[in-house]
């Protein structure tokens, strides 16, 4: 961290500190709730309503205050602002969080959820809410998942409709060692990139594709340059909402239950801002001549377990709980 992110970082902790001390006065508590989307972003649409059902819940004595575009910071910056007590709320990917809690990492094992349904049982189920939990020693409390969506493939020139499409392309992935795995598990040839050189990358050819969910692959203007989306729904990683256990602990009794059942609703409300945002994403995809592909998913999972079984080999620990999630 440079000198000027050093200062800026403990000229925020000390507003911040004003700030609670200000709301104390007044008898009204404010959780303050940082994330580092768009105003335009499911994730800021779920917050309004994690923000509006908190005041209806409590009657205007408990409220939330959101800081979106990383106004307050990158999500790291944030974390620390969480685990210290100076900020309340935030979101972040489950991947992120795998940093602190292991058992994130096995969300994103290749093809795990069955579908959307699946998903979505095993998340707000017990299973779920014992891996929100574990990041409580750590300072930082789970509360419930946003969805992020499902990744697929999309290529420039040549179209995946089943995994031997795959050989011989080169597949921008994120620097992670199980979408790495992925990729090359499918006959691809696996190619970490910082995702701003992709567009770049894709266009002048330096890359044959990449991965990722549908709203991202439009906003990215991705579909410009590649002109095929397979949606096969390799990994599905969620969001996850955190609040630190330092403004946790200052809570009542009553007011822990508004916000756990305010960020639920706003969770489900956050699902259908998604699904809206990945049809809306799919048409314009489709209006600028982009195939749309729905290939036979089974092929694919059953080419990439090898990535499974790697994970176990390396995470044997994980076992049940990858077995409690596919018997679900």
């Amino acid at each position: 961290m440079t000198n000027f992110k050093k200062i800026k970082y403990l000229l925020l902790i000390v507003v911040l500190g004003l700030v609670f001390s200000c709301q104390e006065a007044t008898n009204q508590k404010v959780l303050y709730f940082a994330h580092n989307s768009p105003q335009s972003h499911p994730v800021h649409l779920g917050a309004l309503k994690f923000q509006e059902v908190l005041a209806q819940k409590s009657g205007g004595k408990l409220t939330l205050k959101i800081f979106p575009d990383a106004q307050l910071g990158s999500e790291r910056e944030v974390l620390e602002l969480l685990q210290i007590g100076s900020l309340a709320i935030t979101k972040v990917s489950a991947a992120t969080l795998s940093n602190f809690v292991p058992e994130y990492l096995v969300l994103g094992v290749p093809y795990l959820f069955r579908n959307q349904e699946h998903k979505f049982e095993v998340l707000e189920g017990e299973i779920g809410k014992s891996i929100l939990e574990k990041g409580s020693k750590f300072w930082l409390r789970g509360l419930c998942y946003y969805d992020a969506g499902s990744r697929s493939f999309y290529t420039k020139t040549k179209p995946v409709r089943k995994p031997e499409d795959l050989e011989g392309l080169k597949i921008r992935v994120m620097n992670n060692q199980m979408a790495i795995n992925m990729v090359n598990a499918l006959g691809g040839s696996a190619t970490p990139m910082a995702y701003g050189e992709l567009y770049t990358a894709i266009q002048q050819g330096v890359v044959d594709g990449a991965e990722n969910n549908a709203p991202s692959f439009v906003s990215s203007n991705h579909y410009e340059v590649s002109k095929y989306y397979t949606i096969d729904e390799h990994s599905a990683v969620p969001d996850v909402i955190l609040i630190g256990t330092k403004a946790w602990k200052e809570l009542t009794a009553e007011e822990k239950q508004w916000v756990q059942e305010a960020s639920e609703a706003s969770a489900q409300a956050q699902k259908e801002f998604w699904r809206i945002s990945v049809e809306a994403s799919m048409e314009k995809a489709k209006a600028a001549g982009v195939e749309i592909i729905i290939p036979e998913k089974e092929l694919f999972a059953q080419k990439s377990k090898s990535v499974l079984e790697e994970f176990l080999q390396a995470y044997p620990e994980m076992k049940k709980l990858v077995n409690d999630i596919k018997t679900k």
